[in-house]
């Protein structure tokens, strides 16, 4: 009597195949319920630092958090996605130029994000801000679609 039986090569890979599958399937269920647990993640502060680093009229890059911290000439604050909407690359500000710019496909942003040149057809994206204790608060988990800039998107101390 043999407990061992004789596997064939055909079955050997019927076998791994199933095995395989199987473990995708596991793989993406995983994943799917982490998103899940995602979207219930109200928001992830990100401390820019105090209000009093940033000088009127300057874009300060935050490359680890993807986003660039905007201080208007009134002093208004706008978190700016490095996203470009056109497809997802990074922009780059050009301090020169005054200006996003995406060395993908070239398209440009002004000051606020908004489309100076296509092909990128919406603004970028925006992180809400919130000034708690003289600091600046960004939630990176939130990203803000919008298709133009308008003043009530500016975050004032």
């Amino acid at each position: 009597m043999s407990f061992i039986k004789k596997i064939t090569r055909r079955s050997f890979i019927k076998r791994a195949i199933i095995t395989i599958v199987s473990l995708e399937l596991i793989y993406v269920f995983v994943n799917l319920l982490k998103k899940g647990n995602d979207s219930q993640e109200t928001s992830k502060l990100f401390d820019a630092g105090e209000i009093d680093t940033f000088e009127n009229g300057k874009v300060y890059p935050f490359n680890t958090e993807r986003f660039y911290l905007s201080r208007l000439k009134d002093g208004g604050f706008l978190a700016i996605s490095t996203k470009c909407t056109h497809l997802g690359c990074t922009v780059q500000f050009k301090n020169s130029d005054n200006k996003f710019l995406c060395p993908c496909h070239a398209s440009a942003f002004n000051k606020h994000g908004e489309v100076l040149a296509p092909p990128a057809t919406r603004a970028l994206d925006l992180f809400p801000i919130t000034i708690s204790n003289d600091k600046v608060m960004v939630d990176t988990a939130n990203p803000v679609k919008r298709n133009k800039h308008n003043r009530s998107q500016i975050t004032y101390a």
